[in-house]
């Protein structure tokens, strides 16, 4: 089964208070590629309130794509991601979901197809809202904190500016596998990204 992109969700809090936050890694990489897009006049985003959400329309190497920034909170963003996929009838299959994690070393990236929300309260709404896990994930890993009890303080601060630069490092190595990503080559861009990532520093 083809597993072929057609919408691409980036996690995140909105507000300014959050855009710097470790949280947000998600929406960077989402607005990464939008930004990349609009010198070819695509990436304007529009806000959509039935969508709860931004939203552009990108086309990537003759794939037509949808990118979506939820703006609600994000233990909220399966209403989001439940409303866009209902509106544009697009099946989980076919969602990209870009969010933060700290299971990962910072600047790692992991693509994974479905499983748990591993505690990520993003997740966790969306898998509830879409009633189901199996949807393709791009992890970035943000590190975790020495005590446990302080990740949720950790995520909603910034990084330092060599974890920043381990994270953008990340996601341009990420935002290279789109066009296979567009076209259903998950296995392939899973091979590049994860036996390339150990030179990501």
């Amino acid at each position: 089964m083809s597993h072929a992109i057609q919408l691409i969700v980036g996690l995140g809090n909105p507000g300014k208070e959050y855009m710097g936050t470790r949280h947000n890694a998600g929406v960077w990489m989402v607005s990464h590629i939008a930004s990349a897009l609009q010198e070819r006049g695509q990436g304007q985003w529009q806000t959509t309130s039935k969508l709860q959400a931004m939203t552009t329309s990108v086309q990537v190497e003759q794939h037509d794509c949808r990118l979506l920034l939820p703006t609600t909170y994000m233990n909220l963003s399966g209403q989001s991601v439940l409303a866009a996929a209902q509106y544009y009838k697009i099946s989980p299959e076919h969602i990209l979901v870009i969010h933060d994690d700290v299971d990962l070393p910072v600047g790692a990236i992991k693509i994974k197809i479905g499983g748990g929300h591993g505690g990520h309260n993003g997740l966790r709404d969306i898998d509830a809202k879409l009633g189901t896990q199996a949807y393709t994930r791009i992890r970035i890993g943000v590190g975790r904190p020495a005590r446990s009890k302080d990740v949720v303080d950790y995520v909603l601060h910034a990084p330092t500016q060599h974890e920043l630069h381990d994270i953008e490092q990340a996601i341009l190595k990420a935002c290279s596998v789109l066009p296979l990503l567009l076209a259903g080559e998950i296995n392939k861009a899973m091979q590049y990204l994860h036996t390339e990532e150990t030179n990501i520093k």
